[in-house]
């Protein structure tokens, strides 16, 4: 098929395996891509002038979208800052992600969403978009003017690092957010029953003599909303889903009817409880990784389709911070730069997951949570927001070359299957050869 078009015919993607799992589609497919969109998809495509891109034995795909990072802008810049966040996650394949709100101040009003959007158009090389905070400061008392924020175009509202404890409030959020179809995306605990915990409570945590965590301190706040969503009609969507408890309550939610949705974090799928005997601070993240068990449990609710997204919850500290023991330390990981290898490690490699059903709970599914988002997928006139990954090649983890400000990375020394070669954003291409475009 020969393409003619007057002026700059953009850039022709060719010879690449296809994964667009919106459109059904996983064989060899030509894309051409023009003015920032996807201007043909097919075989043998030509274009007069066109930048050629040789995807042979590569994978093409719609660029990965990440509804669950932390950019640490504003006011944690020694964390993260938009430039080193989007770099990290163009690193990473992903084109568009959803930095939380818990920064200093809180985005919990129009004009500190307004001040992200501003700042991202001159600093991110990825799409950013902001979710707006459910209560004021992320204190759980007062909820923030939701129908000014989703008439500004938020994509959903969170209290991520926060949970909402007062379930009153909770129900008045479901209630007040579901006529505007914006999800709510919690941050499931019962502080009361956390308690001083740092780690999932279990041998591990008795062998290091570090007070845990209970898996019910995240199941007993998911079994709380679910059914505070079923009597609203609200739309739920459940961050960090990390035990088999948690998978059985989702289950049965979405059974009963209600509308809701749930993500797990790559490291999720790739770690458990006893990492932190190898990796101390750096696995420390809340809710804590799970048991083998647990983990097994995660993977089938992927499989089964209780959980719908794969995302990273991708939270820098400085490596002062971090170096401050098990108890002291922050919660959190990095993970913009390896998820996707994680992924193809863990789940494709092995035959667990087949590569369209994972690109899936990367692309399509995490986009459908958003509202007002039209991304994850390779459809004519789609933002020619694009992936091209070599699921062969293996790479080991070294957190000092990331882009990341942050080396919070349990991953370091890990040998991983799969590497970004290209990130296209817009029409732009940002990661050339694996490498990022400054």
């Amino acid at each position: 098929m020969n393409v003619e078009e007057d002026g700059v015919a953009g850039i022709l993607i060719k010879n690449g395996r296809l994964v667009d799992p919106r459109n059904g589609i996983d064989e060899p497919m030509d894309i051409l891509v023009s003015q920032g969109e996807v201007a043909a998809v097919g075989r043998s495509l030509y274009a007069s002038g066109a930048e050629v891109i040789d995807a042979r034995g590569l994978v093409v795909a719609p660029g990965l979208v990440d509804i669950h990072c932390h950019l640490r802008f504003p006011g944690y810049e020694e964390k993260e800052d938009l430039a080193s966040g989007s770099r990290a996650a163009a690193s990473g394949g992903f084109t568009t992600v959803v930095c939380q709100p818990n920064t200093k101040p809180v985005l919990d009003s129009v004009e500190m969403i307004e001040f992200v959007r501003e700042a991202a158009k001159k600093q991110a090389i990825v799409n950013v978009l902001p979710a707006a905070a459910i209560t004021v400061g992320e204190r759980g008392e007062r909820l923030t003017d939701m129908e000014a924020l989703a008439a500004a175009g938020v994509p959903l509202f969170s209290d991520d690092g926060q949970p909402v404890g007062d379930p009153a409030v909770m129900r008045d959020a479901l209630l007040r957010a579901g006529p505007m179809g914006r999800a709510l995306a919690v941050h499931c605990e019962e502080r009361t029953i956390t308690g001083p915990g740092v780690i999932l409570e279990g041998p591990v945590a008795r062998r290091l003599g570090v007070p845990g965590i209970p898996r019910s301190a995240e199941t007993a706040m998911v079994a709380r909303d679910v059914v505070l969503a079923k009597e609203t009609g609200g739309r739920l969507h459940v961050d960090h889903v990390s035990n088999a408890l948690t998978v059985d309550v989702i289950r049965f939610g979405k059974a009963w009817g209600v509308n809701l949705t749930a993500e797990v974090t790559a490291l999720a799928l790739a770690f458990t409880e006893e990492t932190v005997l190898s990796r101390g601070a750096d696995a420390k993240l809340k809710p804590p990784f799970g048991s083998s068990e647990d983990r097994d449990a995660l993977i089938r609710g992927l499989k089964d389709g209780t959980i719908d997204v794969i995302a990273t919850d991708h939270a820098p500290h400085t490596p002062y911070e971090k170096s401050r023991g098990l108890i002291d330390a922050p919660f959190g990981c990095i993970g913009l730069e390896t998820a996707l290898s994680i992924v193809l490690t863990v789940l494709v490699a092995p035959g667990v997951m087949s590569l369209s059903d994972a690109i899936a709970k990367m692309t399509v599914n995490p986009a459908g949570v958003l509202s007002g988002v039209d991304k994850g997928h390779l459809s004519i006139g789609a933002d020619a927001d694009i992936v091209i990954f070599d699921p062969e090649a293996e790479w080991v983890a070294d957190p000092e070359r990331y882009q990341s400000r942050s080396r919070n990375c349990p991953c370091r020394g890990m040998r991983l299957k799969g590497r970004v070669m290209y990130t296209i954003v817009g029409g732009k291409v940002v990661v050339r050869e694996g490498a990022v475009q400054l």
